[in-house]
């Protein structure tokens, strides 16, 4: 029995994570407005004249297309849809969310408020924004969105004073959903405050 090949053309995603895969291609875990969480690998991508490596940037927004059946897909084509450089702190709360992502997320489980919050908070932190609001913003999204969010209305996100009484109680709710498997971004971030 064959199984029926899937495309998918120019979606709207971010690059959330890449690891090395044979010698030439990468393994690649996007985030879709319309398909959530996805494995892609990217053949050839580690050559230097491929095709898809310069659009292959993390938290910039990218189109991008597909094929495939099975739990990794090939990706086809990836394209810029913009640039967003990012400095300091705006990169430890961007892998953060990268890793919020990647952990709580099934694979292709399509959330499009959630996948808004992370481009705005993105479009936030690459201003130089204030990082408290937006990530607070898109941890009760997150929450709320996976079935697991506070009770209540939300807050107003922008008010300091409200987005730092959020703190604890969600990061109280993410620790237990992580059941004793803390963040890498939150151990490095111990590091450096150690230092």
């Amino acid at each position: 029995m064959s199984r029926r090949v899937h495309r998918v053309h120019e979606v709207p995603g971010y690059l959330l994570h890449s690891t090395a895969w044979k010698e030439t291609s990468l393994i690649v875990q996007a985030f879709t407005r319309e398909h959530g969480t996805v494995a892609l690998v990217a053949k050839g991508a580690k050559r230097s004249q491929s095709v898809l490596r310069p659009a292959l940037s993390i938290f910039q927004p990218v189109l991008l297309s597909w094929s495939g059946s099975h739990d990794i897909k090939t990706l086809i084509r990836v394209e810029s849809a913009g640039i967003r450089p990012m400095a300091g702190k705006a990169w430890m709360s961007a892998w953060y969310m990268n890793e919020l992502l990647l952990r709580l997320l099934p694979r292709e489980d399509a959330h499009e408020t959630l996948f808004e919050a992370y481009d705005d908070a993105l479009r936030q932190l690459a201003q130089g924004g204030a990082a408290a609001g937006a990530l607070r913003r898109f941890e009760w999204i997150l929450l709320t969105e996976t079935g697991y969010g506070l009770e209540g209305t939300p807050p107003d996100f922008e008010d300091p004073a409200q987005a730092a009484a959020l703190r604890a109680p969600l990061r109280e709710r993410i620790d237990f959903l992580l059941a004793g498997r803390p963040l890498n971004t939150r151990k490095v971030l111990m590091a450096l405050q150690r230092v």
